[in-house]
């Protein structure tokens, strides 16, 4: 092979790495003055930081000014807006008054509409929404803002939908989608979300066929810069999150795209997703996906949308979106074991591999297999051993996350350079074997079980071009193999960081492995390289720096606060009273009032109080009794209709509240209704918790309740009535936070919760 410096093919290695993210999304310019006709990121902010000002979950006052602020931006844009009001428990049983704001532009072929949807409403009770999703909703008014400058006269109507509710179970788009009659015309739409701050936007898609006409459309329509893999779509698809698309999906059979980015996910749900966190970058990519997908799909048909065929699907940068359908799946796999096989019998042949070499170099690669993936599993499990604070990070993704994944990283390549260097003894055509018949084997499995990931076999057919090369010529320019190994680079990359972002910290395995995975790809580079054990050591020391760097920020601070959580728990029957957390480890804040006199609840006591991650209070202690009023009660009818039992209640709040959550004990429940809407057979059927309902409350509206049982059973209800007013509330004097401490997102928090139950004998 001829000479090239191992530093400058490092070198490349790393510049196409960055490459790769920087050009995932456009870079921002002030851009106040742009024409009108163009969308504008400075004129998008304007709207985030108006919306973003205070807490608008369901219920707080701001809701209803950030309701009457969208109102007045489409006034101002020459539209004339709707509003849609309602209840709804949507699928998951939880009850709230709804308010969606509408408008429509009329097209010249009537009949076939896209909606342009994002949420206006936060999360309970602290967050302030500026990424979810204000600026979802800032991304739709300035590019259609945009687009009615340029006077264009659609063919297919056009809906904008700012969904409410959506926070506490998709409720918004669940009334629209149910009850309105413009969900009638909907064909497709597309959604803008947000799971934290920052980071390139990704598209996924909503539909309940093959995705075939949807990609080639979104590929017509061009988007500059288009984030999106089948892989990542397959694997969504498998999760439990939800959007307000998978609403119309499921009830309405409605195709649509999704855009949201999750990069900082520590800032999601909190009071820190606020307008100057929202990266400036990342609104203007939603930006670049609106505006050639509003112009392409005003106009397009959009009765020829579903498909019954799937596109293989992925970005690579330049080249944009690339497809190709299902059907070459295996025609691919096959023809790369083809291909393999007779480089293997002409490597033979050619004398250049040996079955010795060929063994040998499965050991190096097995080695750093084992241990990188051991690294992964127990890693992050050691380290939170060490910091024991992280566990109160909720999202799984802490403020020094980045840090840890670069080090997780270093790591995996000291253990690569390493093993390659005491055990790699063979050369690299027969260390290339290995690697080839374990990525076979990966894509088999992908062609199996996860078909949206087949394009990771683009990355084998690089492979074994080197594999071909490296046989047939004994001095190769280097260069070809850093070509060769672009597919790898730009496929993997972005999926190391990725996994853990979006799911976790939890899931740094997936980055250790994929690590592992890339390097053996790297093997034509990084095989001719002799300073192996250097680099080793360079990669490691690489990994001690960002583990120092991540332990130096492993703290918290006015930027990167601490989650921290507080309750008042009053039991309306034994006429006790509590201070509970769900923090771990207690900061002095919660230390005053769960200090040394703290004890572990009872397994069983309040822990199936709905929280996004079924996560449990950590720590009880005594509380002084304060004089609250409990909910009142009201049996309306008590009777028995054939095998049934009839109960009909009335709970109406004695105070300000914000939920109300009613459980049971285990019991058969044929029917339940609440304020007149009722609850699904399926829900009835699969509760979780023996929840019956949550009542988001508005105007301290009472919960009506319609239950039947069969006729022999004794019902207990337990209910939770919670207002989130500890810390301005008149009986307590509860100080505010300081600057390091926020919020934790994601359960009830600084509330005044009392629990009542009633047994019906």
């Amino acid at each position: 092979m001829k000479k090239f410096p191992t530093a400058i093919t490092l070198l490349l290695i790393l510049l196409a790495i960055y490459l790769g993210f920087w050009s995932s999304m456009p870079t921002y310019q002030p851009d106040m003055d742009l024409d009108k006709t163009k969308f504008s990121t400075d004129r998008a902010f304007i709207h985030v930081k108006n919306m973003s000002q205070e807490p608008h979950a369901v219920g707080f006052p701001a809701h209803t000014k950030v309701r009457e602020y969208l109102i007045n931006e489409l006034k101002k844009l020459g539209l004339e807006p709707v509003t849609q009001t309602g209840y709804t428990a949507g699928d998951w049983a939880n009850f709230s008054r709804v308010t969606n704001v509408m408008a429509r532009i009329k097209g010249s072929n009537p009949g076939n509409a896209l909606l342009l949807l994002s949420h206006y409403d936060s999360s309970p009770h602290s967050s302030l929404g500026a990424s979810d999703a204000a600026s979802g909703v800032a991304t739709i008014l300035e590019g259609v803002r945009a687009y009615l400058e340029e006077n264009n006269s659609p063919k297919n109507d056009i809906i904008i939908l700012f969904s409410d509710a959506e926070e506490l179970g998709l409720n918004g788009a669940d009334l629209f989608v149910n009850n309105h009659p413009w969900a009638k015309e909907v064909k497709l739409a597309l959604n803008f979300e947000a799971r934290g701050s920052g980071g390139p936007s990704y598209m996924l898609l909503e539909t309940n066929r093959g995705n075939g006409s949807l990609i080639k459309e979104f590929i017509n329509a061009n988007p500059t810069y288009p984030v999106a893999n089948s892989l990542v779509y397959s694997i969504y698809k498998m999760l439990p999150n939800d959007t307000d698309l998978t609403v119309f999906r499921e009830d309405r059979d409605i195709d649509g795209f999704n855009f949201a980015f999750i990069d900082d996910h520590f800032d999601y749900h909190t009071v820190r997703d606020n307008y100057d966190r929202l990266d400036a970058n990342t609104l203007a990519h939603q930006g670049t996906y609106l505006m050639p997908l509003l112009q392409h799909f005003s106009d397009a048909d959009l009765t020829h949308l579903k498909s019954p065929n799937d596109l293989v699907y992925f970005n690579m940068p330049y080249f944009r979106l690339l497809s190709y359908p299902f059907e070459w799946i295996w025609p691919m796999l096959i023809g790369a074991v083809f291909l393999f096989l007779i480089l293997i019998f002409h490597g033979f042949r050619k004398k250049v591999l040996t079955f010795t070499e060929i063994g040998t170099g499965f050991i190096p690669m097995l080695l750093t297999l084992v241990i990188n993936g051991l690294i992964g599993y127990f890693g992050w499990s050691l380290i939170l051993k060490v910091y024991p604070q992280y566990q109160d990070i909720l999202h799984g993704f802490t403020y020094n996350g980045y840090s840890y994944i670069t080090a997780f990283v270093f790591v995996c390549l000291a253990v690569g350079f390493w093993c390659y260097h005491r055990l790699g003894k063979a050369s690299i055509p027969n260390l290339l074997i290995a690697p080839a018949v374990l990525w076979l084997i990966i894509c088999g499995f992908l062609a199996i079980y996860l078909k949206g990931g087949s394009f990771f076999i683009l990355p084998v057919f690089a492979l074994l071009a080197s594999l071909w090369i490296l046989i047939g010529q004994k001095s190769p320019h280097p260069l070809l193999f850093v070509v060769l190994a672009l597919p790898a680079i730009w496929l993997y990359s972005p999926l190391i960081k990725m996994f853990p972002v979006g799911l976790g910290l939890k899931m740094i395995i997936t980055t250790t492995l994929l690590t592992s995975l890339s390097f053996f790809l790297l093997l034509p580079n990084i095989g001719t390289i002799k300073a192996k054990q250097r680099l080793a050591y360079l990669c490691l020391l690489l990994f001690i720096g960002f583990l120092v760097s991540a332990h130096l920020n492993s703290g918290f601070n006015k930027d990167n606060a601490k989650p921290t959580s507080l309750i008042y728990l009053l039991d309306a029957d034994s006429n006790t009273a509590q201070w509970t957390t769900y923090d771990k480890v207690l900061s002095p804040w919660t230390a005053q009032y769960i200090g040394i006199n703290k004890e572990t609840p009872r397994k069983t006591e309040h822990q199936h109080l709905s929280s996004k991650y079924g996560t449990g209070f950590s720590f009880v202690a005594n509380a002084p009794l304060k004089n609250m009023t409990p909910p009142k009660v009201e049996i309306v009818k008590d009777t028995i209709s054939g095998e049934d039992r009839l109960l009909e209640i009335i709970i109406s709040p004695q105070r300000p509240i914000n939920r109300l959550e009613v459980f049971t004990n285990e019991i058969e429940i044929s029917k339940a209704v609440i304020n007149t809407i009722p609850l699904t057979d399926y829900y009835l059927k699969n509760r979780n918790g023996n929840k019956l309902i949550t009542h988001y409350v508005s105007n301290n509206d009472p919960t009506y309740l319609q239950i039947a049982i069969p006729r022999q059973s004794k019902l207990e209800l337990t209910l939770y009535e919670a207002s989130n007013d500890l810390l301005n509330h008149p009986q307590f004097s509860v100080p505010q936070r300081p600057e390091d401490n926020i919020p934790t997102p994601f359960v009830l928090n600084d509330a005044i919760l009392i629990t009542k139950k009633i047994k019906f004998e």
